[in-house]
C-alpha cells in the first residue's frame, strides 16, 4: 500500500517544520515547500529520509509569483505522483499602519496568505480528489479580531478562513477543507511588544507549542473523516475574550 503524501507550505522551519515532522512520524511522505530557508529544509529532509527513506521530498516556490505557485503544484503531484493533503502554512506577517501601507505590501501579505493558498487548492483539487484527500489551511486568531497595525494581514487572514468554507462546500463531498487557527505560539520574529498582555489574555495564562498546531492538522487530516468546512481554534482560549494586540 502505497504511502499518502502532504505538501506543506513554509515548512522548513518554525511550524511549518512541526507539522512535517508530525505528518511524517504518522506515517506520511512530505513535500517540504521553502522560498529562502534551503539550507533548514535540507537538513529536514535529510532527518526524515534518514528515517525513512525516499519520505521527503523538497520544492522552492516563491508564492508572491502566481506562475511559481502554479509550477508548484505540478511539481508536488510529480514528487509522489499523488496528494492526499494540502497544508496551506506559509505566510508573511508584519505591520502595515495605513498611512504607509503599499502596493508591495499588498502582495507580499495577501498573495502568501491568500492567493498562493487559493491558486495551490485550485490546481491540486483533481490530484487531491482522485485521493479523497483534504486541504488544512492556517488562518489567525485575528481573521476575526484585528490586530492594531496589521490591517492587511487580517484581511487576508479573513479572506482565508472565507475560502476554507466556500471551498469546503464546492469541493466536497471528495474533499474535505478545513483550517487552524493558532493563538500565541511563536511570536513573530521580529518581535511584539505586548506578548505578556497576549498570554494574559489566554484562559490558560501562556502560549502554546507548535506540536498543538500539528497536532490539530494531523487529527483533522487523519481521524476526521465527518469534519468539513470547520476552523479549529488553537489558542489558550483567547478568543473567548479577545483584546487586539
Amino acid at each position: 500500500m502505497m504511502q499518502p503524501v502532504a505538501l506543506v507550505t513554509g515548512s522548513a522551519r518554525r511550524i511549518g517544520a512541526t507539522i512535517v515532522r508530525t505528518l511524517h512520524a504518522d506515517g506520511m511522505r512530505v513535500i517540504i515547500h521553502y522560498r529562502g530557508s534551503q539550507q533548514e529544509a535540507q537538513a529536514l529532509a535529510t532527518e526524515l529520509n534518514q528515517i525513512r527513506p525516499d519520505s521527503a521530498h523538497l520544492l522552492q516556490a516563491d508564492l508572491d509569483e502566481p506562475d511559481a505557485v502554479r509550477a508548484l503544484a505540478a511539481d508536488a503531484i510529480s514528487a509522489f505522483g499523488r496528494l492526499d493533503l494540502l497544508v496551506n502554512n506559509a505566510s508573511s506577517f508584519y505591520p502595515t499602519p495605513v498611512d504607509t501601507a503599499s502596493d508591495d505590501d499588498w502582495t507580499r501579505l495577501v498573495h502568501s496568505n491568500l492567493r498562493a493558498p487559493f491558486i495551490l487548492s485550485q490546481s491540486l483539487a483533481p490530484a487531491l480528489r482522485a485521493q479523497q484527500g483534504s486541504i488544512i489551511n492556517i488562518v489567525d486568531v485575528y481573521a476575526e479580531k484585528p490586530l492594531s497595525q496589521h490591517t492587511l494581514y487580517c484581511m487576508a487572514k479573513a479572506g482565508l478562513a472565507m475560502m476554507t468554507k466556500s471551498l469546503a462546500r464546492e469541493l466536497g463531498p471528495d474533499i474535505r477543507v478545513n483550517g487552524v487557527s493558532p493563538g500565541p505560539i511563536l511570536w513573530p520574529e521580529s518581535g511584539q511588544m505586548n506578548q505578556d498582555a497576549i498570554t494574559d489574555a489566554t484562559a490558560l495564562k501562556r502560549c502554546g507549542a507548535p506540536e498543538d498546531i500539528a497536532s490539530a492538522v494531523a487529527w483533522l487530516a487523519r481521524d476526521a473523516g465527518f469534519v468539513t468546512g470547520q476552523i479549529l481554534a488553537v489558542d489558550g482560549g483567547r478568543s473567548l475574550s479577545f483584546q487586539g494586540g
